[in-house]
């Protein structure tokens, strides 16, 4: 198949485009505001705000995987999600039947259910709690509302955990190096429970739906098991690195209280801080969610979650480790 992965030129794009090209026969086009830093040649300019330009660029494409999205904590004004988000999925709709693709996979998130919710599975009442999971949800609204008028499609719908890997740069790499560099403070207890999705075993779950031949609307929660609390995290980041990471406690409501702090000084200084209260909160909430229904599908993943960690540490944070390798060594001797 022609494969045609829109917003394809991010962290989970190049590692999907990869996976394909060393492991199947698909051809992959990649469409997108930017050109892939790894992969040019296969790069289509095109935006999903742009419908017309989307019909000629899917034209001879079998399958859509859709990854664009706006996503970003602190992304103004809020429109912009539902523009990207919902709008650029019914511009993709169109143009999937403008050129007879019946065939496509999108990338929702677990921010659909909203805080709170305990080990969610895909049946569990969704609540989002930011304009992020709203447009999600309104996205997976529209393509359900056309799958009622197009029941011969074949659909698949995931709502990934958090997803961390080499050379990633989000949240949980923020995270990581705060606890590499000695930095980390923990908010809370840190007992709660955080569901993980490792990059190798995301792409590798899209590309087995991508196989899917069977005609349908499916949808998953995808994480990789078992869940790690954020003393987990904390430990197993020590354990990788070679140095026992003390960290300093600091209350919950005083977290937050903090996090209000810098939301003022975000809107009167028209600045974007690392710190706010809604990633306070996203930080201490237990984010545990089920996955068993993907793992039911038949999916193995190839990695197990500690092993994707430990390739993380090891790719991303190397220096660290040499460097409290020689502290060992001088200690020692």
């Amino acid at each position: 198949m022609k494969i045609a992965l829109i917003g394809g030129s991010g962290f989970l794009g190049t590692r999907l485009t990869e996976l394909l090209l060393h492991t199947t026969d698909h051809e992959v086009v990649i469409i997108d505001k930017v050109i892939s830093e790894k992969y040019p040649k296969l790069t289509r300019i095109g935006n999903v705000l742009d419908r017309d330009a989307l019909c000629g660029l899917l034209q001879g494409v079998h399958q859509v995987v859709l990854l664009a999205a706006e996503h970003r904590d602190d992304v103004t004004p809020l429109s912009k999600y539902y523009e990207v988000n919902v709008k650029g999925m019914e511009n993709t709709l169109y143009a999937m039947e403008a050129n007879s693709i019946a065939r496509i996979v999108f990338t929702s998130s677990v921010a659909v259910y909203g805080l709170g919710k305990e080990n969610p599975n895909e049946a569990t009442a969704v609540a989002p709690f930011n304009a992020y999971g709203e447009s999600k949800l309104q996205a997976e609204k529209v393509l359900e509302n056309w799958y009622g008028t197009h029941a011969d499609w074949n659909i698949q719908v995931i709502r990934p955990t958090v997803i961390f890997g080499e050379g990633n740069r989000g949240n949980v790499y923020n995270l990581l190096q705060q606890i590499a560099s000695g930095r980390f403070m923990m908010i809370g207890k840190g007992n709660n429970q955080k569901s993980m999705s490792y990059i190798g075993n995301i792409v590798a779950f899209i590309a087995y739906l991508i196989s899917e031949e069977s005609i349908g609307f499916n949808l998953y929660n995808y994480g990789d098991k078992p869940d790690l609390t954020t003393n987990d995290l904390v430990y197993y980041t020590g354990k990788v690195l070679g140095k026992n990471i003390p960290t300093l406690r600091i209350p919950y409501s005083l977290g937050l209280l903090g996090g209000y702090v810098f939301d003022a000084l975000a809107f009167i200084l028209r600045r974007k801080f690392a710190i706010s209260s809604v990633r306070v909160r996203k930080f201490c909430a237990v984010t545990r969610y089920d996955s068993s229904k993907a793992m039911a599908s038949g999916f193995q993943p190839p990695f197990p979650l500690q092993e994707g960690l430990r390739r993380t540490l090891e790719s991303d944070f190397s220096a660290y480790i040499k460097i409290n390798s020689q502290l060992a060594s001088y200690e020692n001797s």
